[in-house]
């Protein structure tokens, strides 16, 4: 058996092909251009890459985008302050604060401190209620491109089984609460597994939609999977290969080479969810211009504090 290819490239290329039409026709009706701010703390040269795409993908769409780089010895009120600075700030309709930080820095509390009508990462816990509650405002991005790259790649989603491996703020409790949703085109059993999950292989093996969200690179292997199962790898790990240019190259979670052979569907890595990740990333952005210019219109003005 050959799995089916869930392509992100191809997927993400279409959904941005959408969003860049759309943002076309909003600018012209309002005259404003979508404006995402990026938060950038210290040299870690994977953030500096992922934040570096992120820019990029917001030119091809018509989007304003604008980073902020800061030194690892950046105080913590200084950081605040910043993104109290981008709150106000009406050109700016959505910000994210790129993975890692310092460990002198609350990633609570900078989370906390973004607006939610901005908080395009979804991470606010005003907007991880909403999601909870069935009433979303903004979504997590790798979640939200799971569920769409499985709808627009014709996988039923209802009813099915799905185990998550990863319990993650970022991945795997938003997924989980995104999954079980009834309203979403979703409507499924969810299984979270982690790693204090008594037989763990057993879980795995029931699977009829498994994602992978562990950070363990080609961890899940072949044998642990049942025939036809949907795989959707979330893993991006670096390995060291000699032979690569680079002196490494990418993988994920999953044995792909030995997964791919039983499932009937799987995401790559890379060219899966990381991209799908990005489309959303814009989509909520454009979903936040489209927001405030509606508030604007009403007369109404965004507040300046995260709660």
């Amino acid at each position: 058996m050959s799995a089916q290819l869930l392509d992100g490239k191809k997927v993400s290329s279409e959904i941005k092909e959408e969003i860049r039409n759309e943002t076309q026709s909003f600018t012209k009706k309002t005259g404003i251009k979508p404006g995402l701010a990026f938060v950038l703390v210290g040299e870690d040269p994977p953030s500096q890459a992922y934040v570096k795409s992120k820019s990029k993908a917001c030119e091809e769409v018509g989007f304003f985008s604008e980073t902020l780089i800061f030194s690892n010895q950046v105080s913590e009120k200084e950081l605040l302050n910043a993104i109290e600075i981008l709150n106000h700030r009406s050109d700016i309709h959505g910000m994210i604060v790129q993975h890692p930080l310092p460990s002198h820095i609350r990633e609570s509390l900078v989370y906390e401190s973004i607006l939610p009508q901005k908080d395009v990462d979804g991470f606010h816990p005003f907007n991880v209620g909403r999601l909870l509650l069935g009433n979303p405002q903004f979504i997590p991005c790798t979640p939200l491109g799971i569920v769409e790259i499985l709808k627009r790649s014709n996988i039923a989603i209802q009813g099915k089984h799905v185990v998550l491996v990863g319990r993650s703020n970022i991945v795997g409790k938003p997924a989980a609460a995104l999954f079980f949703q009834k309203d979403f085109g979703t409507n499924a059993t969810v299984t979270i597994c982690h790693s204090a999950t008594k037989n763990i292989i057993d879980h795995i093996h029931n699977a009829e939609i498994l994602i992978a969200a562990i950070g363990k690179p080609e961890w899940i292997k072949g044998s642990w999977i049942s025939e036809g199962v949907v795989v959707v790898d979330v893993g991006i790990n670096r390995v060291i290969d000699p032979q690569s240019p680079k002196g490494y190259r990418l993988v994920g979670d999953v044995d792909f080479k030995e997964v791919s052979q039983k499932a009937k569907a799987i995401t790559p890595v890379p060219g899966g969810i990381g991209l799908m990740t990005v489309a959303m990333l814009l989509k909520n952005t454009l979903e936040a211009a489209k927001n405030s210019h509606l508030s604007l219109v009403a007369g109404h003005r965004l507040p300046v504090s995260g709660l």
